[in-house]
């Protein structure tokens, strides 16, 4: 079974606006309203795949209820703690003269001692081994930068493999918990090793110094330019074919998704590769933080182009 946990879920609202004037009023139209969050994305995208999820995590107020009766009605297992406060609600605004598009996140509620505690207990409760939990997006107010990392020891002491997609602190203290895989993309990685990530060698460097920390799966998003991967002994660039992309919000959580989705089915470097990009790229071409089916990533899966990457050393190895 994968797991999917997301502490600070929102729900958001795409609006759209011919030429967006600042400081003037703006007439939008809703293009789009989902039940979101990191977690709740891999989750929708991993649905869309026909692998089954659980999700957990915080809600919150009227919105959380709303979030929780939605994701009930179609067809998720949820196992949310109720916290005090009102889960966030999120606009991603696109200016369809530009193309460009601006996200607005609010904090979300704050977490309690006695609210990490009860996460605790359900995770305790839902511990199965060989399960794969993902651990996705912000932390919420008030929580310890450091639970991700407690919740990943819970975990991976209990027989899952974890995986983290986070950033900032909560990445950071967050690789104190080992996990087994991580999903930053560039931009937290140079934030992470105080350096610019430029280059695909770059990039693969970075990847492997990530896995000599002991983590077994590194993926680096590069947006367009696909990602890095750095596993089982391998470093490979995966890039996606050229498609009309639509929004980028929740392509990143669709490649986690693809992540999982390979991972759980034992794959090796190259088809997990594969498999991260085409669902990543799917995820683009929709609207909104929508994702794509089964057939579309299939066809795009032959679509990717996936090179490895090996140095001077790597030969002198051999």
């Amino acid at each position: 079974m994968i797991v999917t946990v997301t502490l600070n879920p929102t729900l958001d609202r795409t609006l759209s606006v011919p030429k967006f004037q600042l400081g003037e009023l703006n007439r939008a139209q809703v293009v789009r309203q989902d039940l979101g969050g990191k977690g709740i994305n891999v989750s929708r995208a991993l649905r869309a795949l026909g692998v089954p999820s659980q999700m957990v995590g915080f809600m919150g107020g009227a919105t959380g209820q709303v979030m929780r009766n939605g994701l009930l009605a179609a067809g998720f297992e949820v196992r949310f703690v109720e916290v005090e406060g009102e889960t966030r609600r999120n606009i991603t605004l696109l200016d369809e003269a530009s193309g460009k598009y601006t996200k607005i996140n609010e904090p979300g509620p704050t977490a309690s001692p006695q609210d990490v505690a009860a996460l605790k207990a359900q995770l305790d409760q839902m511990l199965r081994p060989g399960d794969l939990w993902a651990f996705c997006g912000s932390l919420p107010p008030g929580a310890s930068p450091d639970l991700y990392a407690q919740l990943m020891r819970q975990v991976q002491e209990g027989g899952g493999h974890a995986f983290l997609d986070s950033s900032g602190l909560a990445l950071r203290e967050g690789l104190t918990g080992h996990p087994f895989g991580i999903k930053p993309n560039s931009e937290e990685v140079a934030e992470l090793l105080h350096s610019p990530l430029r280059s695909d060698a770059e990039h693969c460097v970075a990847a492997r110094r990530l896995r000599a920390q002991g983590v077994s799966l590194v993926a680096v998003t590069r947006g367009a330019h696909g990602l890095v991967l750095a596993m089982a002994g391998e470093t490979l660039l995966a890039a996606p074919p050229s498609v009309a992309v639509r929004s980028p919000v929740g392509a990143g959580d669709a490649a986690l998704a693809g992540l999982l989705w390979a991972v759980s089915e034992r794959c090796d470097a190259l088809e997990t590769a594969r498999r991260a990009v085409a669902c990543g790229t799917a995820a683009a071409m929709q609207e909104g933080t929508g994702v794509g089916g089964r057939a579309l990533v299939e066809r795009l899966l032959r679509q990717v182009q996936v090179t490895s990457f090996r140095t001077e050393e790597d030969d002198a190895e051999e």
